[in-house]
């Protein structure tokens, strides 16, 4: 890749400068991280970033969205090729990560494949469609920090798996009322909705029924599992990365707690509080056999 020095340092700047500007309930390139890897880590975010709001943000129409979204496949193309737009600080940045770590470009490319569905496809029958939809939009974020930090082996992508997953489950739930309202989305499996007597109106209404409290628990309690089953990550990586690896799961956890103890209302994003990240500071250091 044919950059000066001085544009790839000022271009992972702005990764970083967009990573830290967006609140994230999750650490994004924190300095639990190695050094070595928080410009890697802000060049992956801002390009999952910058895709994302092309499917959600702004006024687009679905067409110019997807549009817009097969323009992104082409950019990552070139950058994977390393050649990225010159005038395109993201794809300078990730075309170094991509170069420098090895990184599998088709991990990338899943990210991108999420988004596009979520410009067309609204509803989910079945928790099967569910986890498809969480395999390429979460699980290749864990995947990609296992490549950098060469720590890609089978046993630890499948703990990753899970514990991705669960983070997005868990982001599906805080976000229930925001997604349906503002996007028409609704990520909750259609045949657990007619099980528990819950109807996607119901959801865009706000209406805290006990059917609807059943379901959700029923949500809390499918993420916890998945994220206790991929806890063990966060023992099998040594040093920061496991520091940081440590601090999403029990991040995760505390967000479960305080949808938990909200379930009267299950509308209201939690936010954590100094206790809580104490607590997450705490599992990181100091990690339980749980955790």
């Amino acid at each position: 890749m044919n950059f000066a020095p001085s544009t790839v340092a000022d271009a992972y700047r702005q990764c970083t400068a967009l990573a830290r500007s967006h609140y994230e309930n999750f650490p994004v390139a924190s300095r639990l991280l190695p050094r070595s890897l928080r410009d890697p880590v802000a060049a992956i975010y801002a390009f999952a970033r910058h895709a994302d709001d092309l499917a959600d943000e702004g006024d687009l129409c679905a067409d110019e969205r997807m549009a817009a979204l097969q323009a992104f496949r082409r950019k990552l193309r070139l950058a994977a090729e390393g050649r990225p737009p010159t005038e395109e600080p993201v794809f300078i940045a990730l075309a170094d990560t991509i170069e420098r770590h090895a990184l599998p470009p088709e991990l990338l490319g899943a990210l991108l494949d999420a988004f596009i569905q979520d410009v067309h496809k609204r509803r989910y029958a079945d928790f099967g469609e569910v986890m498809d939809y969480c395999r390429r939009s979460a699980n290749p974020v864990g995947r990609l920090l296992l490549h950098l930090a060469g720590q890609a082996t089978p046993e630890n992508l499948s703990h990753s798996d899970a514990v991705c997953s669960a983070l997005q489950l868990i982001n599906f739930c805080q976000d229930l009322h925001e997604d349906y309202a503002l996007r028409g989305r609704l990520y909750l499996p259609l045949d657990e909705l007619q099980r528990f007597g819950v109807a996607p109106e119901d959801i865009g209404a706000r209406r805290n029924s006990p059917g609807l409290r059943h379901l959700m628990q029923h949500q809390y309690e499918r993420a916890d599992r998945l994220l206790r089953a991929g806890a063990p990550l966060g023992r099998a990586l040594s040093g920061r990365m496991g520091l940081e690896v440590r601090a999403i799961i029990v991040g995760g956890a505390r967000i479960l707690h305080r949808l938990r103890e909200q379930s009267d209302d299950v509308f209201t994003r939690p936010r954590l509080n100094v206790a809580d990240r104490l607590a997450i500071l705490r599992g990181a250091f100091f990690p339980s056999r749980g955790n």
